[in-house]
């Protein structure tokens, strides 16, 4: 016959983990966390990067089929606030100087001038846009751009798309040294 002392039965209905135990697993997770989070920020730099490039290079792509669609020149402005350090594009018909970027709401054009659509880019979203023309014309009749452009859209650690504007209209995209994922290397 075989007795079960109340010692023995008291650790068999014990449930838990001990102090030691939980120790250990916070210790784990905080090394895990620590060593996660540089990739989690890059991460989201990257999404912002891409987001920003994606709907750039869909907006230029608009601005080309507008002028075709309307009969009329659209024109891709690009301006810069060098004060607050945010930027912005209007896709815009008229004269380069006749639309300019608010700061809050769509752009403000005058002498005929018409905003078709303005996209601001603020210093919160940690992107930047720098553009080697000051706008890009494209023709209603043919789609052609003038001139051509390289527009770059660029992270806090250097990340970049670049997009490239040739005279057909068309736009070519890249990341420099393939930073940005689905981006072929420049």
């Amino acid at each position: 016959m075989q007795t079960t002392g109340s010692h023995d039965l008291a650790r068999k209905s014990a449930h838990g983990f001990t102090l030691i135990e939980t120790m250990v697993v916070i210790a784990i997770a905080g090394i895990v966390m620590t060593t996660a989070m540089p990739s989690f920020g890059n991460l989201i730099e990257t999404r912002r990067i891409d987001g920003v490039a994606t709907q750039m290079a869909s907006d230029l792509q608009f601005a080309r089929s507008e002028a075709v669609s309307r009969n009329q020149a659209v024109r891709v402005s690009f301006k810069a606030d060098a004060n607050t350090g945010s930027t912005c594009y209007v896709i815009h018909t008229g004269s380069a100087d006749q639309c300019q970027c608010t700061a809050a709401g769509p752009a403000q054009c005058e002498g005929g001038a018409q905003q078709i659509k303005t996209v601001a880019l603020d210093s919160t979203q940690r992107v930047s846009l720098q553009a080697n023309v000051g706008s890009v014309l494209f023709d209603p009749l043919h789609g052609t751009a003038s001139p051509a452009a390289t527009l770059r859209v660029t992270g806090p650690q250097n990340r970049a798309v670049h997009h490239t504007v040739n005279i057909m209209g068309r736009v070519r995209s890249c990341s420099p040294q393939a930073a940005i994922s689905g981006y072929r290397a420049c």
